[in-house]
């Protein structure tokens, strides 16, 4: 595989982590949410007490997965801004779709972490 193949295959993995990441935290963030509002519409003492403690539990965890996402978001967005910051000047990687996807895709990631 030549050299200019491995870069670009590199760009596309860890692009692809930085997205998947990106999703996954903001699917966390809703389901805290959509929980949160839920705990909310149940009026005290008219709800079964194990309901609103499971829903309490199941906010616990989602709110640790959104901490663990955003932890493994920010180390694969700092990869592929050390990726993309090694092979920038490297002759014809430039022009690629895939420097240019993660180029934005770090840019992204660094405003957003």
């Amino acid at each position: 595989m030549s050299e200019l193949a491995s870069i670009q295959k590199q760009l596309k993995i860890k692009s692809g982590s930085v997205k998947r990441y990106t999703k996954e935290a903001i699917l966390y963030q809703k389901e805290v949410d959509q929980l949160k509002e839920k705990l909310d519409k149940f009026l005290p003492g008219k709800a079964e007490e194990w309901e609103m403690k499971n829903i309490r539990r199941m906010i616990e965890e989602s709110e640790k997965m959104v901490l663990d996402t955003a932890t493994r978001l920010s180390k694969a967005a700092g990869e592929l801004g050390d990726l993309v910051k090694q092979v920038e000047g490297k002759a014809g990687v430039a022009d690629t779709e895939e420097f240019a996807n993660a180029l934005e895709l770090a840019k992204q990631a660094k405003d957003s972490v």
